[in-house]
């Protein structure tokens, strides 16, 4: 438990990545948990479970390569567990708040809902910029950059590439 608070804290920019407890339980149980939304996620945007399959998975693939050539780069690819799970963490905590926008965005319309939606895609952004500052030791505008990449990479990459098979 006192591991969710720690990576919880995270999601609120309050705790170094680099210092997150090393476990690969909740590795596997936040990438179960990130393909299953994910995959519910894409399958309600696309209405094509074999595309959305692929698609979520390629994105994973890429999250994870992305995530490794980053340490790696970095020379402290012996964090990659507590920064793969904070990284997967922290999506699975903001897709708690997107699944019920995504529901009112559908039957509504509302302009809140968008208003809301961008809200959360850029309390991730910011996570994952944070995420991505500590853990390469750079300045804030470098990790905006990195994280701009990290999205074009990850989700456009796979985006493209499903669209590509």
């Amino acid at each position: 438990m006192d591991n969710l608070r720690e990576y919880l804290a995270l999601c609120w920019l309050n705790h170094d990545p680099l210092e997150l407890p090393r476990s690969v339980s909740l590795f596997r149980k936040n990438l179960a948990i990130y393909f299953v939304i994910g995959y519910l996620l894409q399958a309600n945007l696309i209405d094509d479970p074999f595309e959305s399959f692929y698609e979520i998975s390629l994105q994973i693939v890429f999250m994870l390569a992305f995530i490794g050539i980053m340490l790696f780069l970095n020379k402290t690819l012996y964090v990659y567990v507590q920064v793969a799970t904070a990284f997967m963490f922290s999506a699975n905590i903001i897709s708690l708040f997107v699944v019920p926008v995504m529901v009112w965005l559908t039957v509504t319309e509302d302009l809140y809902s968008y208003y809301l939606f961008f809200l959360l895609l850029a309390w991730y952004y910011a996570i994952v910029s944070y995420i991505i500052k500590f853990t390469l030791d750079i300045n804030f505008p470098a990790s905006l950059v990195l994280s701009l990449f990290y999205f074009i990479a990850t989700y456009l990459g796979a985006f493209v590439l499903g669209q590509s098979i």
